[in-house]
């Protein structure tokens, strides 16, 4: 701000208003006691996401800019002004950059098909479909409404099975029990199966599960269900999250999810996040289905996002002999709902003997 050829009070008024944007989580604990839940009426959560997106796509054009500066300088052995109009180009871009970012985020995304081949699938779940939720981040941001949408395109995609792989909520039940509702109308041939995401947890994660159970919702903690089509099987298995031992839960254990499972029988396995990979196909797991990454929202952003997931941030991954699958998610997290190149997903999964 300090450049620019304005009068000191519209400087001040403006770098208030950039620093009250700029403590969006901060308002967002003030409102609900915590940083993942902002309950303020969905616009204001809107302008707040687009505010401080613009914020953080305006220091990257601004550091941008410094460097061609400082080159064009170095270059020119002289000093070298910016004028106004830069900047104000470079935040117009930024403000409609986060836009078009927060559009993209709050969407109900259309529905993605992807086939994956599995060795020795019974010819019985040769094209087999199931729908795979993920990241619903149910919330002020996507509320009853936005739910009720997606579980009616869910519902029309026509699968064999629905699972959904963590991360329903923000939010305490008491807050989100008009919002998770029209989960319990989701519905295929093979039922709902699900798992917890890292963010049940940090909302009284067996509360949680009572609730999500009651809506008719399969929840598959370290277990595993067995799939029959005629004389052909497919194993179902779910873990828990990596972070469940933080707050007391039992971890994530494969060993007792595939406990009693059938043997020679192919297994898709959920599992949130998707940094275990390996150890799942060491365990002759064929496909995994994980969320929690968002896709790295925005394109580069997601390079800082992998070494967190051992480098699996979006889309198929072949590990040894397994399939993994890293879905962008449905929605995301309503402290950072921006989306540039990284879109979410309905996805609709078609398995195939290889």
């Amino acid at each position: 701000m300090w450049p620019l050829s304005l009068a000191l009070p519209i400087k001040l008024i403006v770098t208030l208003l950039l620093l009250a944007a700029s403590q969006y989580h901060l308002w967002s604990r003030l409102s609900s006691g915590s940083v993942f839940a902002p309950e303020f009426p969905r616009g204001v959560v809107i302008a707040f996401n687009w505010a401080f997106g613009a914020i953080l796509l305006l220091a990257v054009l601004q550091l941008l800019l410094d460097l061609g500066t400082l080159a064009t300088t170095l270059v020119r052995r002289e000093s070298v002004a910016v004028p106004d109009g830069v900047r104000y180009s470079i935040g117009g871009v930024a403000a409609l950059l986060s836009a078009v970012a927060v559009a993209n985020a709050i969407r109900v995304p259309p529905i993605k098909d992807v086939e994956i081949s599995i060795p020795g699938l019974p010819p019985e779940f040769d094209g087999y479909r199931l729908i795979q939720l993920t990241d619903l981040h149910i919330s002020k941001l996507f509320p009853k409404s936005w739910t009720r949408a997606v579980v009616d395109r869910t519902n029309e995609a026509g699968a064999d099975l629905i699972v959904v792989t963590g991360d329903f909520i923000d939010g305490s039940v008491a807050m989100r029990r008009a919002d998770v509702a029209p989960l319990a109308d989701l519905t295929a041939r093979d039922g709902v199966y699900a798992i917890p995401g890292n963010h049940e947890y940090f909302f009284d994660y067996n509360a949680w599960m009572r609730h999500l159970t009651g809506l008719g919702l399969v929840m598959l903690p370290n277990v595993h269900h067995v799939l029959r089509r005629g004389e052909g099987r497919l194993v179902l298995a779910g873990i828990t999250d990596l972070s469940a031992p933080n707050v007391g839960q039992p971890g994530p254990d494969l060993h007792a999810a595939l406990a009693g499972a059938p043997a020679g029988v192919p297994v898709l396995l959920l599992d949130h996040q998707p940094r275990q990979a390996r150890k799942a196909a060491a365990a002759g797991v064929a496909v995994q289905l994980s969320g929690h990454t968002h896709g790295g929202m925005i394109v580069g952003l997601d390079r800082f996002v992998a070494p967190a997931n051992k480098g699996f941030v979006s889309g198929r991954y072949m590990v040894g002999g397994m399939t993994l699958y890293v879905n962008n998610g449905t929605a995301l997290w309503p402290g950072f709902a921006l989306r540039l190149w990284r879109p979410s997903e309905l996805t609709r999964i078609t398995l195939r003997r290889r």
